[in-house]
Formats: structure tokens, C-alpha cells, sequence
């Protein structure tokens, strides 16, 4: 592999590059420590440096945050980072990154990793989705904004979202408060999720109105959905028998879309989770998708990717040792 390949980049607008390059060009800085290349400007010249690989992607790079500037005037620091995933993934960035997007009434969501195209297409197009991977890539996100998206566009008449309650190991009935305020700290990242994608008045309206309803797993027994998107999130935490009673409540004009962590399951150590059961039974089933996140799919804070990665790890040496 050459080590000393150097490339020249110029640039039809100059104008535009203070924002390609960030403030204190630490877009550039960021770009040079995640792709090990070196980048000097020279009146609106890029030099690049490095590895012939590395300067390839760093090129690649460096034309998609251009074109996003001049389309948007604008580069948010997830732009860099999503770029940056992207060419290390060995994936055409600008088809990949226009190639799947959710449309709320607040904002468009793009893509930010090559595993989030796949689950967002196979949101759209399957009736049955499972979004499966650990903290932070955006799995329970994605699916409160593609219901969004589709209530917005009057495709279904009511979101709903559930949990199985199991963290605090507290029966519902013994906590304080009516249905609502007993669920509602469990639910905290949803109600979140709402409010980033869609107008918070609206969002209590639709509460109020029950267009967006938000329950524990529990109350689903015995109705049948029809015309709605529904979530069941933290799955893995639910038994065989939640689960079975879940994926049986689908009616007509219904999508689902379950989410979890294998990795972080609260059931007791003799109980199965319905979540990894129902993973083994339905795969290849038509009409049915999952996608897999694993560490290097984590769009959050870069040092989450890394504790995730950490865990991961250590729960590897542990499974190995055990085999033995």
C-alpha cells in the first residue's frame, strides 16, 4: 500500500468552504483523525495526504460535505460522521445516504449508517419489522418516526406504542398514579422521539384524542389492531407467551415494528425472552424482516460505540470460556 499518495482538490466555490471546513476547520481535524490522512488548505486548495486507501475515502469524504453544503448551506457535525461511517464501510456514500429517508413534519431523517438504510427499507416495505441491536443506533427512534410519517400522510389512523414493564421489578398495580403517570418514566425516550419529530402541541393533541396511544404490553391482550403502526419496544423483555400474544394482535392495514437488545434482558434467569425465540421462529418468513445492529452501527455519542464494543468484548471471553 502506498503511504506517501497525494491528491489536490479545487473547488468551483470558494465561498462555501468556511462551512465544509467547520469552525476552527474542525471538520477537516475530525476527518483527518478518523481516516489517518493529513489535509492542508491553501487558499481553497485541499492537499491530501496519506495512505492511497485513506485518501481515497477522505476525497470521497470531502466532495459529499461540499455538495451537502452547497445544496443546504449548512453541515451539522452527524453529516461528518455519517460521511466518515459510510466510506469505512466501503459503502457508495451519496446514493446510500439519499437512497432511504423518513419525512416528519418537523424534519427529514437521513440515514446515518449503512444498517439503518436496510431497517428503514424494510420499515416501509414489510408488515412485520424487528429492529435488534444495542443502545444508540437509533432502532427506537427510526420506528416512532416512521409512524409518524405515516400518520402524518393519513396511511394508518393511530400509533401504537408499548413496553413490557419489567425494569423497576414493580408490579403496576403498586405504583402510585393513574395508568399514565405509571408508565410514563418508561416510556421517557419515546415521548422524546415524538417531540423532536412532530410539533409538541400536536403531539398532546394526538395523546389527548388517542391517535397516539402509549401502554404497557399487558393492555394489548384480547384487541386486534387494524389501521395503525404499531411498536412494541424493549422487547427482549418480553416472555414467550407476551410475544406470541403480540405478533397475534396484527389486523388489517396494520405495520409492526418490535425493537430490542438481546444483550440487555431483565427477565428472570430461568424465563426465555419471547424477543430472541420469536427471532429463531420467524426468520425467512415472507413479509417479515430483521436487521441486526451490532457496536459499529451506534450513530450516539462515539465513546457509547465504544462501551458497547467494551461489553461486547467481555461477554465474548466470557462465552469462551465457558465452552471450554
Amino acid at each position: 500500500m502506498t503511504k506517501n499518495h497525494k491528491i489536490v482538490i479545487e473547488f468551483e466555490n470558494n465561498r462555501i468552504l468556511p462551512v465544509v471546513f467547520g469552525h476552527h476547520n474542525d471538520n477537516i481535524i475530525y476527518i483527518e483523525q478518523e481516516l489517518n490522512t493529513t489535509i492542508n488548505n491553501r487558499g481553497g486548495v485541499l492537499y491530501i495526504s496519506g495512505h492511497k486507501d485513506d485518501v481515497t475515502k477522505t476525497r470521497t469524504v470531502v466532495d459529499f460535505l461540499y455538495n451537502k453544503a452547497i445544496e443546504n448551506n449548512d453541515l451539522k457535525k452527524a453529516d461528518v460522521e455519517t460521511a466518515i461511517r459510510f466510506c469505512l464501510e466501503q459503502k457508495n456514500l451519496p446514493d446510500d445516504c439519499n437512497s432511504s429517508s423518513i419525512v416528519t413534519p418537523k424534519k427529514t431523517i437521513s440515514s446515518r449508517s449503512p444498517k439503518q438504510i436496510e431497517y428503514i427499507d424494510n420499515m416501509q416495505k414489510n408488515t412485520l419489522s424487528f429492529g435488534i441491536g444495542p443502545a444508540g443506533t437509533g432502532k427506537t427512534y427510526l420506528a416512532v418516526a416512521q409512524g409518524i410519517s405515516m400518520l402524518s400522510s393519513g396511511l394508518v389512523d393511530k400509533i401504537i406504542i408499548t413496553r413490557p414493564v419489567v425494569e423497576a421489578g414493580e408490579n403496576l398495580g403498586f405504583l402510585p398514579g393513574d395508568l399514565k403517570e405509571k408508565v410514563d418514566p418508561y416510556l421517557r425516550p419515546i415521548y422524546d422521539a415524538f417531540y423532536d419529530c412532530m410539533d409538541g402541541e400536536i403531539v398532546n393533541r394526538k395523546l389527548e384524542n388517542n391517535d397516539i396511544e402509549i401502554a404497557p404490553l399487558a393492555y394489548m391482550r384480547g384487541r386486534t389492531l387494524k389501521n395503525a403502526f404499531v411498536i412494541l419496544d424493549e422487547a427482549q423483555n418480553t416472555t414467550t407467551m407476551q410475544m406470541k400474544m403480540f405478533l397475534t394482535r396484527l389486523g388489517q392495514n396494520t405495520k409492526m415494528v418490535i425493537t430490542g437488545d438481546i444483550s440487555q434482558v431483565d427477565l428472570a434467569k430461568n424465563v426465555d425472552s419471547g424477543l430472541v425465540q420469536a427471532m429463531n421462529i420467524l426468520s425467512g418468513i415472507d413479509d417479515i424482516s430483521i436487521s441486526l445492529f451490532t457496536s459499529k452501527d451506534v450513530v450516539r455519542h462515539k465513546l457509547v460505540g465504544e462501551i458497547v464494543k467494551a461489553y461486547e468484548h467481555k461477554e465474548k471471553k466470557s462465552s469462551n470460556k465457558n465452552d471450554k
